[in-house]
């Protein structure tokens, strides 16, 4: 097979629907393959990309390049969008993405996210509460969106009837940050500018308010971070502040729901797995593992080349981007043995659901923890959960999103609330 007969476009059908069998054909007959639709290169071994994480030839720094070329083009809603954007700390590299993450890290110290379990807890089985009166429906909806919008308003200190409004800004700017499919949307970029001025002009209002009147939330923690290194005397600014809100908001949410939803869609296909981890707890953690690998919430991570290498065989030039395709590295046969199988008794689970080194994600134990909580209740109070329809997977680029996931559970539910 050569590589123009290979599979070129993430966003086709059948990539959407399975990424990890079209990162598999790459993985096998081009695994530093150069896409024309996307104008990028797509890595999809797992050497490789752990490789990618620590290159000092990829750069995370790719949102000014995009500015740099638009230069001389006059004002637009995409510029704009872009120029937000363009300092958030996922797309910085050191020195800037040091002195932001090592100001934010405060406000997700290990002890701190595990002593939010009990709340957690408490939310999911008030969800759960809820679907059980509706009946059988829509889990996201009822459970796996509402649990980490929930949580991250309240680390944020932001009031909870909020948290319909930080799902429509994330909405719109998920059209432009994980690359839509599909018909093409002429408006997008509108969209999203109007939610992210909405959103920066909301939070910088709550740091405002928290300068004044600190409280026991997230946003205080960074407000009132310690600073140390030259030039950081005053902290976060106001914009930083802001920008890492949005940040937050933005990821902090949408890759929960994802991770959620797709452990959920994973562990009911087999009703067998299912009920031995509905029936013990130990084995919920190494089962959100392996969802985590075989169905991450996202499937691509995008690096800028800032200097022309070469990896098996290929030259990577300055000023082309490299995708990280993560379903390809994470059911690598190379890496993981019998890859494509949910193992609960798995070792050495070194997936990357959430990316490696300095721009791992910085919320990757919330997430878990979450993740952790949900599935394992709605497993245990929804008896004989499955899913009623495929999911209408949502076709982006980066995200491996169902818009629902329908589902159905047994007439008696048993157990109860812990």
């Amino acid at each position: 097979m050569t590589p123009t007969d290979l599979p070129d476009d993430l966003l086709a059908p059948e990539a959407v629907a399975d990424p990890a069998a079209v990162a598999a054909v790459l993985r096998e007959h081009d695994p530093v393959h150069w896409s024309p639709t996307h104008r990028s290169w797509l890595l999809t071994r797992y050497d490789d990309i752990v490789a990618a994480f620590r290159n000092p030839a990829l750069s995370s720094d790719r949102v000014r390049p995009v500015l740099a070329r638009r230069e001389g083009r006059g004002p637009s809603a995409e510029h704009r969008v872009l120029s937000l954007i363009s300092d958030w700390m996922v797309v910085s590299d050191p020195p800037a993405h040091t002195r932001l993450r090592r100001l934010a890290g405060g406000a997700f110290k290990q002890q701190q996210i595990a002593a939010m379990g009990e709340r957690i807890q408490a939310l999911v089985d008030e969800l759960v509460d809820a679907f059980l009166t509706t009946g059988p429906g829509d889990l996201v909806a009822g459970v796996a969106y509402p649990l980490p919008a929930t949580v991250i308003a309240e680390m944020l200190g932001a009031p909870r009837a909020d948290r319909d409004r930080f799902r429509e800004w994330s909405d719109e700017l998920a059209l432009v940050a994980f690359g839509t499919g599909g018909e093409a949307r002429a408006d997008r970029h509108a969209r999203a500018l109007r939610g992210l001025e909405e959103m920066a002009a909301y939070f910088r209002d709550l740091v405002a308010d928290r300068r004044r009147d600190p409280a026991g939330d997230m946003l205080s923690a960074m407000i009132a971070g310690e600073s140390t290194g030259p030039g950081d005397e005053e902290g976060l600014t106001d914009d930083e502040l802001v920008g890492m809100c949005a940040l937050l908001l933005f990821a902090g949410h949408e890759t929960t729901t994802n991770a959620i939803a797709n452990a959920v869609r994973l562990l009911t296909a087999d009703p067998a797995l299912r009920d031995r981890v509905a029936a013990d707890p130990d084995l919920v953690a190494p089962a959100v593992e392996e969802a985590l690998r075989l169905q991450g919430p996202i499937k691509v991570l995008v690096r800028w080349v800032v200097a022309d290498h070469d990896l098996r065989g290929r030259t990577i030039r300055a000023g082309e981007r490299v995708q990280l395709v993560l379903p390809g590295a994470n059911r690598d046969p190379e890496r993981f043995r019998d890859p494509d199988v949910l193992d609960l008794h798995r070792e050495r689970n070194q997936h990357l659901a959430f990316g490696r080194g300095i721009h791992a994600c910085i919320g990757a134990q919330l997430a878990r923890l979450e993740t952790r909580h949900a599935v394992g209740t709605v497993l245990r109070r929804l008896p004989g959960l499955r899913v009623t329809a495929e999911p209408d997977w949502i076709p982006t680029l980066a995200s491996r999103a169902a818009g629902s996931l329908p589902v159905t559970f047994d007439a008696a539910p048993v157990g109860g609330r812990r």
